[in-house]
């Protein structure tokens, strides 16, 4: 039975990407282990190698193309997904299957830190890359003769936003394609298809899958032609995910409206109390009303997410607050249901105070976590 455009959230979450019902069969078939299937006469069927195409693929990617844009009025498929190892896979997959020697693409430079090495490489294959801040929509005046925009909304670590549609709009009248990063935000969170991106790419690793277990990446578009050019470049290079990582992101995907409103209203409650510490600084959380990025992703978001971000007094401050939680693991992902942070500056590559926290709410009680979180706090004020 196909979903409706109108479930609800929870509904989509649960069902999403399921085979019709099937006598005496799981409701979730199992992953499928294969390297090749049996393939007599011609290669007309779906499954021929296990580098082109899975059947656990298939049902997650069917999933995930059903949250990231639901289906048409008749129930038909909307977009198509192409699943990855990793989200930094699909990352690449993108910029290297649309971008060739002597094109464009634009990068925020305040995005994810690996974004440098992409552009790195980029510009080793012949691409110019131009980049510009995520805030107030700078990346519009690098427009101009570009191949590809890529957009980070919010961006991360720094939690900054920017307006989708107007940077879409502006792209494609440029003749730009527009890739979107919807890590943080998840499906749940934001529809970048919706707000006219052709791309929506994003590291299944984080929220999506939401218990830190399982590396995962994937890209969802609606142009048939530009989901084929990506799906060769995974086969090009080999960027599969395995069966079971595969089977057990779809196990995922039935909590994630759960998990996706537990920790955003967590994190909204702990933002809220940081708020008022003496030590914190520069405390940011889209779902903030007195945030700079509000009036923009309460326009075009419908969860936050469960990223809160602030700027502790220096690094060896930073370093006591976090050997001093309880209920919060010292990590450097995110979106799991188990609360991490760590200080980014560890890493290099963010331009980021000493002292500067990410901090990913998890699904612990609001209460207890709250209290751990300003109980290190003050223990570091000593």
């Amino acid at each position: 039975m196909p979903m409706s455009n109108e479930d609800g959230d929870g509904t989509r979450a649960v069902r999403a990407g399921l085979p019709e019902p099937e006598a005496y069969e799981p409701t979730l078939p199992g992953p499928v282990f294969a390297a090749h299937f049996h393939l007599p006469g011609e290669p007309t069927g779906p499954y021929t190698y296990g580098r082109d195409e899975n059947p656990t693929w298939t049902h997650l990617e069917r999933a995930i193309g059903e949250l990231e844009a639901p289906p048409t009025e008749n129930g038909g498929q909307a977009a198509h997904t192409v699943v990855f190892a990793s989200g930094m896979a699909a990352v690449s997959a993108v910029l290297l299957s649309q971008a060739k020697a002597g094109d464009t693409v634009v990068l925020p430079d305040d995005g994810y830190q690996a974004l440098p090495l992409v552009r790195e490489q980029l510009e080793a294959y012949g691409v110019q890359v131009r980049t510009a801040p995520t805030a107030g929509e700078a990346q519009i005046a690098h427009l101009t003769g570009a191949r590809l925009l890529w957009i980070e909304s919010p961006s991360n670590p720094g939690l900054d936003v920017c307006d989708i549609r107007l940077l879409a709009d502006a792209a494609h009248e440029a003749g730009t394609l527009v890739a979107v990063d919807n890590t943080l935000a998840t499906p749940l969170g934001q529809r970048p298809l919706d707000l006219g991106a052709d791309f929506s790419v994003a590291s299944g690793t984080k929220g999506l899958t939401g218990h830190g277990d399982i590396l995962l990446g994937y890209v969802t578009c609606r142009d048939a032609e530009l989901a084929a050019r990506v799906r060769r470049w995974r086969k090009v290079v080999g960027a599969i995910p395995g069966p079971m990582e595969a089977w057990l992101a779809h196990r995922s995907l039935a909590t994630l409206q759960l998990r996706a409103d537990r920790q955003g209203a967590t994190a909204l409650a702990l933002a809220t109390a940081l708020r008022a510490h003496p030590v914190v600084r520069d405390l940011r959380y889209p779902g903030l009303p007195e945030d700079p990025a509000y009036p923009t992703a309460s326009r075009q978001m419908r969860r936050f997410g469960c990223v809160v971000s602030f700027t502790l007094p220096d690094r060896e401050f930073a370093e006591k607050f976090l050997d001093g939680l309880r209920l919060v693991d010292d990590a450097t992902s995110f979106g799991g249901v188990r609360s991490t942070a760590e200080r980014r500056g560890r890493w290099g590559g963010d331009a980021v105070p000493e002292g500067f926290i990410r901090l990913s709410v998890g699904a612990e009680d609001a209460d207890n976590l709250i209290v751990d979180v300003l109980r290190s706090l003050d223990a570091a004020v000593g």
